[in-house]
């Protein structure tokens, strides 16, 4: 496991280190997401997009919906939300095309998911710290989410 914790001064950081991951994504990356309500986990996610080549302002919580896919960049980007499923543990096998597919997973409210997610992703806890300060840890699980990491943070 490698792990990295960086401070976001704002929405434009914690969307600039999104970005950063979605540059170095070379397809069939899992991103698991977690955090209180109001953290940075979607403006993480459009940074994803950004950096994918997706369109980024099309990126948006999707509360209501438990996955979107966006395409036209370089890798599709599948967006997930767990945060309304009740038993999400029972629903990963109906995930599974999705969280692991050709392009890029990111799931909010990971935490629902283990362990039923398995062992090769990557985990990003945002915490509020105060003001729009975030701080954000990423814990890199598997050798596809080592270089990721290692890439998207020039190490």
């Amino acid at each position: 496991m490698e792990l990295r914790e960086v401070e976001s001064r704002g929405p434009a950081d914690t969307e600039a280190l999104g970005a950063a991951l979605g540059r170095a994504a070379a397809g069939g990356e899992l991103i698991g997401l977690s955090g209180e309500l109001g953290t940075g986990k979607t403006c993480l996610v459009r940074g994803i997009a950004r950096g994918l080549g997706c369109d980024p302002d099309l990126v948006h919580s999707p509360t209501f919906v438990i996955a979107t896919e966006y395409r036209g960049g370089r890798l599709p980007l599948a967006h997930v939300d767990l945060y309304r499923l009740e038993s999400p543990g029972a629903d990963a096998l109906s995930l599974r095309d999705v969280l692991y597919g050709e392009g890029v997973a990111a799931v909010e409210w990971f935490e629902r998911l283990l362990p039923a997610a398995g062992e090769d992703l990557l985990l990003v806890t945002l915490r509020h710290g105060g003001g729009d300060r975030r701080l954000i840890r990423l814990e890199a699980h598997g050798p596809r989410h080592e270089r990721l990491l290692r890439a998207a943070l020039g190490t």
